[in-house]
């Protein structure tokens, strides 16, 4: 908690004070990164909040974890805020805090940003040894509320001791899905955050090999605007073969969107959790293997 950190009396969840005179800098970056718009950082809060947050971060065997587990993907998440540790609720408070949000608006460039204090799709996420998550590009429409349009990502994270060759990098590729053009380490403390959109496509669609017992965590956060006029955007996350695939695995790739695809559906149609849709769609993919 706040009170085991050594903390300096006015010192802030996030470093404002570290981070606002670089703003003008760090938008340029921003805004000129490939293959879209994106920034990576290091250190991005006070170290001891930082090393508080990993030591408050649940084992991926807590009961209450969402088991995101098909084709397409292999993960944990928890997007129930009043169910997080004390600092990590905090820290997402203040991450989805109007302060912040006109930071991050002034960061990207994106006009009238709001949180998603829902969190959905976000909030603690864990991957164990030989999980992956496919290369994709995100649902863009809220699922549960109309008008709101996704625009920007931004992900904390927590890995102490990280060793490369575990894998688990982030993988950035370029709008025709031709080529990976960045990627970055899941190193303690960092975080990117970049543009949301149809042609954003990332993951790390290779197994990690980290040891058993250490996993892969961060925290998500999702932005969005608010659009007066509905417009036929994704609400489900869309994800893409790399070159070299090969076409069985490009077909079980197509197969399990067009499972995404109704599940959201549903979701959005009778306001379904991602816990009870992600339990739905686990289901569906070990009964099909």
């Amino acid at each position: 908690m706040l009170d085991q950190i050594d903390q300096q009396p006015d010192e802030r969840l996030f470093p404002y004070e570290r981070w606002t005179p670089q703003l003008e800098e760090l938008s340029n970056t921003y805004r000129n990164n490939t293959p879209f718009p994106h920034i990576h950082l290091t250190d991005f809060l006070n170290e001891a909040v930082a090393r508080q947050l990993v030591q408050e971060f649940p084992k991926p065997d807590d009961a209450s974890w969402i088991q995101y587990k098909h084709y397409n993907e292999n993960k944990l998440g928890k997007n129930e805020r009043n169910a997080f540790p004390p600092l990590i609720g905090q820290i997402i408070d203040e991450l989805n805090s109007p302060e912040f949000v006109t930071w991050l608006s002034e960061l990207t460039g994106i006009l009238n940003l709001k949180a998603d204090t829902s969190l959905e799709g976000g909030g603690m996420h864990q991957t164990e040894r030989g999980g992956f998550l496919n290369v994709h590009a995100d649902f863009i429409m809220h699922h549960h509320r109309k008008n709101w349009h996704r625009k920007c990502n931004l992900i904390l994270y927590l890995n102490e001791g990280w060793e490369e060759q575990w894998g688990g990098s982030l993988q950035l590729w370029d709008s025709s899905m031709k080529r990976c053009v960045n990627d970055v380490s899941p190193l303690f403390n960092h975080v990117l955050m970049f543009n949301t959109s149809a042609t954003s496509f990332h993951g790390y669609p290779d197994p990690i090999h980290c040891p058993d017992g250490t996993t892969r965590k961060s925290l998500a956060l999702y932005y969005y605007v608010v659009q007066s006029n509905s417009v036929s955007v994704p609400k489900s996350t869309l994800y893409h073969a790399r070159p070299g695939d090969g076409f069985g695995r490009s077909l079980l790739i197509f197969c399990d969107n067009n499972l995404l695809r109704f599940y959201s559906f549903i979701k959005s149609t009778f306001g379904l959790s991602d816990g009870f849709a992600s339990r739905i769609l686990g289901a569906i993919f070990r009964k099909k293997k």
